[in-house]
């Protein structure tokens, strides 16, 4: 499992263990760290170029020590200076010492112009480098980068070296994932001591590119900010019938949606729900006939959800309309419930709070947007920030779909993301195979954090496998969740 943690936490882990080194031992474990990834990037590490955009504080330290570590192995470096009178001191003197150069983008004591002549000259030397490290700005940092810093990361993006972010890409916000102003695009970010959650969120993530971390020997408590399954966590959550399984034992999920408008949202949860590992599908709505001629061994029933039969968990809402009635009777039962699409937005928020059964919610982000009473762009920004808002505020577990799925508990501790998917996955009733997979796996037994999180998982990879580079339909994607279920057990 990759974990990661906020900056107070990675802070505090710092200065614990810097109490017990030696001055300036940890930075240096960063800065062999960085240079040795960055010589493996180089490839020709003699006579290659490199260029150091250097800001202040200890970031832009990290990327002096490791400039001087490349420069003592015959590479050409120039350190490019945007705050010269804070430089770290002991950074810039190693890359002196070691043969490197320096460029001061500016004057001391104010930012340069993009005009100015220390501004192209830094434009060229980045055109021409063979790998860029941004050290401008660290985890610390907040809002988009300095105006003086915009035309270097605009230089670097179009250049044809490797960037390379430290630790962080620089204008991103490390413990959210938001990007707010301009921000440097790298293709590798090299991160010391532990993840940060920025850099497995959304829309941050696109920033960092491949994450390499580098083990600086941190202390860190035991419940990260954030989790991301892998392959061997999934494996060990699904479901597996034993030799005297049956198919009530194995769990059965009732499916209460589609509508005379909307039968295929029926169709499509129905077939999630079979393959997510529940021993039987219940069926209640008025897309019967779609459902059984689609799927014969659906268990269906026209009597509601009262009195449709046991089941072990609800899953309400895709296509369903305007069917509050159906909503409510389902809140009402006390088994877990997945609440998606028409649900979310005819659901009761009291009766959901009041619930003491396990409630999943699986909004987009313009469902979670209505739901919270802001701007869908404030949810997109804002993507952890906005699920645990509506877990807290609904007293249940969120599941934010979207390019990185993220799932949320109302108690607080570890959010989990996923991104497994793949852009194709963008597209009508994709979600409605998410719910069914995850309604399937809450009827088999699995927490509300595992069962989305699981589904999200295997419904991303589903994904990709019906996709392979190509559009696709739900349908396809539905069918491909053995396939996934398969590679996750190896």
């Amino acid at each position: 499992m990759r974990t990661a943690f906020s900056v107070e936490t990675v802070r505090t882990a710092e200065r614990d263990l810097m109490a017990r080194l030696p001055e300036g031992a940890l930075m240096q474990r960063a800065a062999a760290g960085l240079a040795a990834a960055s010589a493996d990037l180089l490839g020709r590490v003699y006579g290659a170029r490199v260029v150091l955009l250097v800001g202040s504080g200890d970031n832009g330290g990290d990327a002096l020590y490791a400039g001087a570590r490349l420069a003592r192995r015959g590479v050409g470096v120039t350190a490019v200076l945007l705050a010269p009178e804070r430089t770290h001191a002991g950074g810039l003197a190693a890359l002196r010492r070691a043969g490197g150069s320096t460029l001061p983008h500016g004057a001391p004591g104010q930012p340069p112009a993009p005009s100015t002549q220390a501004g192209h000259r830094a434009e060229e030397l980045i055109a021409r480098a063979d790998l860029v490290l941004d050290g401008i700005v660290g985890i610390g940092g907040k809002g988009g980068l300095r105006p003086d810093a915009v035309p270097l990361a605009a230089a670097a993006e179009r250049s044809r070296a490797v960037v390379v972010a430290v630790d962080l890409p620089s204008g991103v916000d490390a413990d959210t994932g938001e990007v707010r102003g301009t921000a440097l695009r790298a293709d590798v970010t090299v991160t010391f001591g532990a993840h940060k959650p920025g850099l497995l969120i959304d829309p941050a993530r696109e920033y960092a590119g491949a994450v390499r971390l580098v083990d600086i020997g941190l202390a860190l408590p035991a419940v990260p900010e954030l989790e991301a399954l892998q392959h061997a966590d999934v494996a060990a959550l699904l479901p597996l019938p034993g030799a005297e399984s049956d198919k009530y034992r194995r769990g059965v999920v009732g499916i209460a949606a589609g509508s005379a408008r909307y039968p295929g949202a029926a169709v499509l949860a129905v077939s999630g729900a079979l393959r997510g590992g529940a021993g039987a599908v219940r069926y209640v709505g008025p897309a019967a006939d779609a459902v059984i001629a689609r799927f014969p061994e659906t268990l269906v029933s026209d009597r509601g959800p009262r009195k449709a039969g046991r089941v072990q968990a609800w899953v309400v809402g895709p296509g369903a309309g305007d069917d509050a009635a159906t909503v409510a009777e389902v809140l009402a039962s006390d088994v877990p419930v997945l609440i998606d699409a028409d649900g979310l937005r005819l659901a009761d928020p009291d009766a959901v709070r009041s619930r003491t059964a396990p409630t999943l919610m699986t909004p987009h982000a313009g469902e979670a947007a209505a739901l919270l009473g802001v701007g869908r762009e404030e949810v997109e920004s804002a993507r952890l920030t906005s699920a645990r808002e509506l877990a807290g505020r609904y007293g249940a577990t969120v599941l934010l779909k979207g390019s990185t799925t993220l799932v949320a508990d109302s108690g607080g501790g570890a959010a989990r993301v996923n991104a497994t998917g793949t852009s194709w996955l963008a597209t009508a009733g994709s979600g409605d195979v998410l719910s069914g997979l995850a309604g399937s796996l809450l009827a088999a037994g699995l927490p509300a954090l595992d069962a989305g999180s699981t589904a999200a998982y295997l419904h991303g990879l589903a994904g990709r496998f019906a996709s392979d580079g190509a559009p696709v339909g739900a349908h396809d994607v539905a069918a491909a969740i053995p396939s996934a279920w398969r590679d996750v057990r190896g």
